[in-house]
């Protein structure tokens, strides 16, 4: 038992330090809505892993199936990716007082939106997808179910753990950014997720050769 917990421990810290759409996207929220619009989001997150955690574990041919359809999956996580992207770039706005400061006006739709957009990124995501599926099947074969369900409960801990930490810091942050500030932040992080997309597609076409 301690071996899966030095496992889920490892596996976690390669999961919480991994770059992607996903940490820049917390940032982002972060920045943008605070903390309420960060764990509104890495919530979304947290159930796209344990959505493919168990699919995984339980019904590892149904996720083999998926993947027969990755092309797909990618090419609408990257369209996904790409239009949140080009939205912060292009179209987001800073909403701001009378004294010029930043504005959070975060209420329950958009903990739903950003739940959901957390959610969908990390779904459609085909590295999640492997990711997950590679190190299941990994430790199946060696280690019992009790086992497995530790490790990856220790996994999913050490990566929780990690996105609240971001989340926090990047809620802090934001005290200390003017709206021009922020808006820059926007633009860069579009930008970044916007590369992303492309490197997904690029990605897939490469493979299809």
């Amino acid at each position: 038992m301690i071996e899966a917990i030095i496992k889920g421990f490892g596996l976690g810290l390669i999961l919480a330090v991994s770059v992607g759409p996903v940490i820049f996207t917390i940032i982002k929220q972060s920045i943008n809505n605070g903390h309420k619009g960060g764990f509104s989001f890495v919530t979304g997150v947290w159930v796209s892993d344990i959505v493919w955690v168990a699919l995984s574990n339980l019904f590892s041919s149904l996720v083999m199936d998926l993947l027969a359809f990755k092309t797909e999956i990618g090419y609408v996580g990257a369209a996904f990716v790409f239009s949140m992207g080009i939205f912060y770039v292009f179209f987001k706005k800073i909403k701001v007082d009378t004294n010029n400061t930043a504005v959070i006006d975060f209420g329950r739709r958009d903990f739903t939106k950003a739940f959901a957009a957390g959610f969908v990124i990390n779904t459609l995501n085909p590295s999640v997808i492997f990711f997950w599926l590679i190190n299941t099947t990994a430790f199946a074969s060696n280690h019992t179910v009790l086992e497995r369900i530790v490790l990856f409960s220790v996994c999913l801990g050490i990566n929780m753990i990690a996105d609240v930490i971001k989340v926090l810091m990047a809620a802090r942050i934001r005290h200390k950014l003017n709206p021009h500030n922020i808006n820059i932040i926007n633009k860069i992080s579009g930008s970044i997720l916007i590369a992303f997309a492309v490197s997904i597609v690029y990605g897939i076409l490469f493979l299809k050769k």
